[in-house]
């Protein structure tokens, strides 16, 4: 029995992202997964770099570095995340979805995990939502 059979029993199409879109997110998220990995091991864990901007430096690195510790402090990604995925789950399009993913993996990577798992979990229901479409 094909995981679908109920919804196309009863005529619903299902969220699902098309081929295209897809071939779109999957360089998009591991574009922000690399980003994430760099900024967090790269710089923010760089101890001499780290003390270089704690000593005072002034460079595009240590701002850069001192941005990505407040909004992970503020939990900007989680945040973020969630509130795309709580419209992705109320009304499922590609263009919620793929910020919503993306957000997402940055906050898994940058220490916003509890509300970036959550947002994972809400992208993840979402899938099971009536297309727009079909409604």
């Amino acid at each position: 029995m094909p995981p679908d059979s109920n919804a196309s029993q009863s005529g619903l199409a299902m969220f699902r992202p098309s081929l295209r879109a897809t071939l779109i997110l999957v360089p998009l998220v591991l574009a922000a997964l690399g980003i994430a990995l760099f900024l967090r091991y790269g710089i923010i864990q760089n101890t001499p770099l780290g003390l270089g901007c704690e000593a005072g430096a002034e460079s595009l690195t240590c701002t850069i570095r001192r941005v990505t510790i407040l909004m992970f402090t503020w939990e900007v990604f989680g945040w973020a995340a969630v509130a795309v995925a709580l419209v992705q789950l109320w009304r499922p399009n590609i263009v919620a979805f793929g910020p919503g993913v993306v957000f997402a993996a940055l906050g898994l990577v940058l220490y916003n995990t509890r509300l970036s798992a959550l947002a994972v979990a809400l992208l993840v229901l979402s899938l099971a939502r009536a297309a727009p479409k079909a409604r």
